[in-house]
């Protein structure tokens, strides 16, 4: 159960500097205590990916600092963890950008349109190059951050309980689970679905009681999540790259004496590369161990779905930049 999101923010302002002494700098014997938050299960790459920053963070600064990790949307959402990374009442989060940055950022819902990186190499491109860093500044401005670096939340595919879903047809009267980014919501009813922007933590829930038939996220989602125990079909879309921007409180960022800033920029680097390479090899793990617990998985010929949502890029282009924009990721 999750305290409402005005109670979580009054109880972490009340608590968040009472660690660091007056004016939260750290002076001399005092320690700092950063509070990181997640919506992934402490076994996801996430956790891998915050525990890399612990690492660091406190090596840097000999203890100076301690990093406390949230994982399992424990203190909120993940729209909810980025509020609280823009009033400062919590130091970082693992912000996806369909979740966590969409409903702040419109700048970001570029890496939500649908079939726009063709693999991971391309993806890696595109974020950590000159539209990455673009969108990082529109982000920093929006929920006055810091941000550190892209994580990488796998490749996404549709899943549901019903039936496989081979052709755009297939989705009728299905209700699919999205994130709350306008542009997947139109994506998915554009497919012909009932899209449905739900909590990450809600959606075990949602798919018991009928809420929902379904979902579209990673394998290590599946898998972790323990989704497997609710659904049953899973079709080969890929249709989206998750983009998580590694947000960074501002507000606290400008508290810390310099050389703890420079820590924290140094651990940002280290966990977005340990982050990345649980990601990739934990995902090969998973798909193998959702075979082996009976999960049918199908090939789908995704130029079907491609051409059906072109009217997504037309539609959304001017919030991102333009369809020239558009196409500066796909020459990439």
């Amino acid at each position: 159960m999750h305290l409402h999101k005005a109670s979580i923010i009054f109880l972490l302002a009340c608590t968040v500097f009472s660690c660091e002494g007056k004016g939260g700098g750290g002076g001399a014997g005092e320690k700092i205590v950063l509070r990181v938050a997640h919506n992934g299960s402490v076994h996801h790459p996430h956790n891998v990916g915050f525990e890399k920053f612990k690492e660091v963070l406190e090596a840097e600064t000999q203890g100076r600092v301690e990093v406390q990790i949230f994982p399992a949307e424990q203190l909120g959402t993940e729209e909810e963890a980025s509020q609280m990374v823009k009033v400062g009442t919590i130091a970082a989060t693992a912000a996806g950008a369909g979740g966590g940055l969409a409903p702040f950022v419109p700048e970001a819902e570029l890496f939500n349109f649908p079939f726009l990186f063709r693999d991971l190499d391309h993806f890696y491109r595109v974020v950590d190059g000159p539209i990455g860093r673009r969108i990082g500044l529109a982000i920093e401005e929006a929920l006055d951050c810091v941000v550190l670096g892209y994580w990488f939340s796998g490749v996404r595919n549709v899943w549901n309980s019903k039936k496989p879903i081979l052709v755009p047809g297939d989705f009728a009267g299905l209700k699919i689970r999205v994130m709350s980014s306008p542009v997947l919501v139109e994506t998915f009813n554009t497919l012909g679905a009932q899209a449905t922007p739900m909590s990450f933590g809600e959606l075990y829930s949602g798919l018991q009681q009928g809420v929902v038939d379904g979902a579209e996220t990673d394998h290590i989602d599946l898998l972790y999540e323990k989704f497997y125990e609710v659904t049953e079909h899973v079709s080969y879309t890929n249709h989206l790259f998750l983009a998580v921007g590694l947000l960074f409180s501002r507000a606290q960022y400008d508290r810390l004496p310099a050389d703890i800033q420079t820590a924290v920029l140094k651990a940002g680097r280290a966990s977005v590369v340990a982050q990345r390479q649980a990601m990739e090899t934990v995902t090969a793990t998973a798909l193998s161990e959702l075979k082996d617990k009976g999960l049918q998985f199908h090939e789908v010929d995704r130029k079907l779905f491609q051409d059906k949502v072109q009217s997504v890029y037309a539609n959304n282009a001017d919030k991102v930049g333009g369809l020239e924009v558009i196409q500066q990721v796909l020459d990439q």
